[in-house]
């Protein structure tokens, strides 16, 4: 199945309001399905919650009755307060995503070089999930006491707050600021109703 064809996410990625309390537009790019005017999409992750209707889209500075797959658009949605939705969330087809506060995944430390360090169970990293940014505390397998630079290995996540997660999914993370490595979501954890 090909991206048009799985059901509709879009990233946020900047949010702008167009009428005070009426309207607000959301860009980002469109990462699988098809949305068109009309349709009902759910914000997923970041506290954020609710089922709202698209108004109109827009690409390239001109209304559209449909979007697709890798385009870069802007969804009008109203009734819907600027401040209910911010960057980092997701748009999704109503109940095909759901939020989680935890995942397993296998990661790879960059090179020293390159800015990684050691991470030990209890470490506190910055996780970049799409164009979400949280806090996470990293566990390693009890016979695992610390992954060295340019190693891989497994780890369990628990974030400080819900995004939209799916297993296959890539992270990268970020250690006492600096780049540290990236890695794959083999499990969800800790589903947020």
């Amino acid at each position: 199945m090909n991206a048009a064809e799985r059901p509709f996410l879009m990233c946020v990625e900047d949010v702008f309001c167009r009428t005070p309390g009426r309207e607000v537009m959301l860009t980002g790019q469109i990462e699988r399905g098809r949305v068109r005017k009309g349709d009902e999409v759910e914000i997923v992750g970041l506290g954020g919650s609710g089922i709202v209707p698209v108004t109109a889209i827009e690409a390239s500075r001109r209304r559209i009755d449909e979007a697709s797959a890798d385009m870069n658009v802007g969804l009008l949605l109203t009734g819907l307060a600027a401040d209910a939705v911010t960057r980092g969330q997701v748009l999704a087809a109503p109940g095909t995503v759901d939020a989680h506060v935890g995942f397993a995944a296998d990661i790879m430390l960059l090179s020293e070089e390159h800015g990684a360090a050691e991470v030990r169970t209890g470490d506190r990293l910055q996780f970049h999930v799409r164009t979400a940014v949280v806090l996470g505390v990293v566990t390693l397998p009890h016979h695992t006491d610390v992954l060295h630079p340019l190693h891989m290995g497994t780890a369990t996540v628990t974030l400080d707050q819900p995004i939209a997660l799916e297993e296959g999914q890539s992270v990268s993370f970020r250690h006492h600021g600096r780049a540290a490595g990236s890695g794959t979501v083999t499990q969800v954890l800790r589903r947020v109703p």
